[in-house]
C-alpha cells in the first residue's frame, strides 16, 4: 500500500449515454461498481478521494461505510475538468506526490493494477504515468505528478487531463489484455462486457 500517491475517482458525470439507468451503480461482483473499483483504489493507497456531485445521493449512499473522501462538484455540468480541479485541489492539501486519476466505470482494472502502477510512475517521480494496452495503446489510469497540480487547477471543459499529458513527456506502462482501455458507457457495452464474464 502506498501512501506517496493518492487516489481520485470522478464520480461526477451524469450517465447521459445508459439512457435513464446510472453506469455507476450497476452491480459487479454482486455490489455496484463504484463501491468495487473504490475498494480497489484502498487497497492500492489509504488516499482515496471521489468526486460527486451533491445530488447524487445513491452514489454517495454506494460508498457507505468505506474510508474515503467526498469530494463535491457543484459545476460537474461542465465536463470531467471540474472533477480534475477538485481532486488537484485535494491532492494539494494532502501534500502527496502524485495523484492517480482511476475511472470508475473500468470494471477490469485491479487494485494490483494500481498497485504496480504507482510502483512504475515512482520509479520516474517527475513524470507522468499512464496505463496502456500491450502493443502501447494508452488509456487509464494516469498518474500525474505534484508539479503538475497547480496545471490540473486550471482545466477547463470535458477534455479531462488530455491537454495536460499532451504537452507533457508521459510514460506507459502496459497492462495484460484491453484492460486499460475498456470503459463501460452504455447499456450494449455493459451486456457485451458481461457476455465475457463467467457466471456464478
Amino acid at each position: 500500500m502506498s501512501d506517496r500517491c493518492a487516489i481520485l475517482l470522478p464520480a461526477a458525470g451524469a450517465s447521459r449515454r445508459m439512457r435513464g439507468t446510472d453506469k455507476l451503480l450497476q452491480p459487479v461482483d454482486g455490489q455496484p461498481i463504484l463501491r468495487l473499483v473504490t475498494q480497489r483504489a484502498l487497497q492500492a493507497t489509504p488516499y482515496v478521494g471521489v468526486a460527486l456531485r451533491p445530488e447524487h445521493v445513491e452514489r454517495q449512499q454506494a460508498l457507505s461505510g468505506l474510508p474515503v473522501i467526498i469530494l463535491p462538484v457543484k459545476d460537474a455540468s461542465e465536463g470531467l475538468a471540474a472533477s480534475l480541479r477538485a481532486g488537484a485541489s485535494w491532492a494539494l492539501a494532502q501534500n502527496t506526490e502524485a495523484l492517480m486519476v482511476a475511472l470508475p466505470d473500468m470494471p477490469d482494472i485491479t487494485a494490483d493494477d494500481m498497485r504496480d502502477l504507482i510502483a512504475a510512475q515512482a520509479r520516474q517521480p517527475n513524470q507522468p504515468m499512464r496505463a496502456s494496452t500491450v502493443d502501447g495503446q494508452p488509456g487509464h489510469p494516469v498518474i500525474l505528478p505534484s508539479a503538475l497540480f497547480p496545471e490540473m487547477k486550471n482545466l477547463v471543459g470535458d477534455m479531462g487531463a488530455r491537454t495536460l499529458l499532451g504537452s507533457h513527456s508521459t510514460g506507459l506502462h502496459p497492462l495484460p489484455g484491453l484492460r486499460a482501455v475498456l470503459d463501460l458507457d452504455t447499456p450494449e457495452q455493459w451486456a457485451l462486457w458481461r457476455k465475457g464474464q463467467p457466471r456464478p
